[in-house]
């Protein structure tokens, strides 16, 4: 009868322990670097995080609040009336900013930053709605206090409640390749209408747009969409069906 060999004593298991674990360890190596990796695709061609300072845009966007920018708007998606922009501000708007400060945790930072989960405090941003286009002549105010385009009055519900649309009067064209911007919260923004003396007459380049204020991400309880109230502007004639003036030179008058 054959008999039973005996089996030798076997050292797999506690290599199969060993190659298992570091099996896993490449694994979560792998995951991160995806992540890292469709997070700076992410933040490169289809979303940015930004941080709101200031209450320029209040209530649509508070103090401290969180958004992701689509950066598909103006390219290769249109830009519209009433859209919320995250602009550059190479017309020199804001003060300079402080040098940033190093040490502890500023790796985690800049990483943080280098995929699109935190802001860039490093370049100076300024984020306002849209209310006038190329060659949209905008006036304030008309015999109600509301602002025009292109002679059609707007009712504005995402002005912060209280403010008047704009207790600073003006009357422009916009140029070609650039836009008109104002903060919701008018008696407390700085924006075309305080630089109307200034360098570009107080208007914004589209090629100095970065996108359109998509959501709201933070914090949790105001999570949501920004919206651009499409129906505002509905009734806006193109500047060509317009009164005659939208064909004078750009500029204030």
């Amino acid at each position: 009868m054959a008999q039973n060999v005996p089996e030798e004593p076997s050292h797999s298991t506690g290599h199969n322990k060993q190659r298992g674990f570091g099996g896993w360890l490449r694994e979560v190596a792998t995951i991160i670097v995806i992540a890292l990796l469709l997070s700076f695709l992410i933040k490169t061609f289809l979303f940015r995080a930004f941080y709101i300072p200031s209450g320029s845009m209040e209530e649509t966007l508070e103090i401290n609040d969180r958004i992701f920018v689509n950066l598909l708007v103006p390219e290769p998606f249109d830009l519209n009336r009433g859209d919320v922009v995250v602009f550059k501000d190479t017309k020199g708007w804001l003060p300079e900013l402080a040098p940033a400060t190093d040490g502890p945790g500023t790796w985690i930072r800049d990483a943080l930053i280098f995929v699109g989960l935190a802001p860039d405090t490093s370049e100076q941003h300024l984020v306002k709605r849209v209310i006038g286009m190329e060659g949209d002549h905008v006036v304030c105010c008309d015999a109600d206090g509301r602002i025009t385009v292109n002679g059609e009055p707007l009712n504005e519900p995402y002005i912060y409640p209280g403010a008047t649309p704009s207790d600073v009067p003006f009357d422009v064209v916009v140029p070609e390749g650039k836009v008109w911007v104002m903060g919701d919260h008018r008696n407390a923004s700085a924006d075309s209408r305080e630089h109307l003396q200034g360098e570009g007459g107080g208007f914004v380049d589209v090629a100095d747009i970065e996108g359109k204020a998509a959501v709201t991400a933070w914090p949790l309880n105001r999570a949501g969409f920004v919206g651009s109230y499409p129906d505002v502007f509905e009734n806006v004639p193109e500047p060509s069906a317009s009164d005659p003036s939208t064909s004078e030179p750009a500029g204030s008058k």
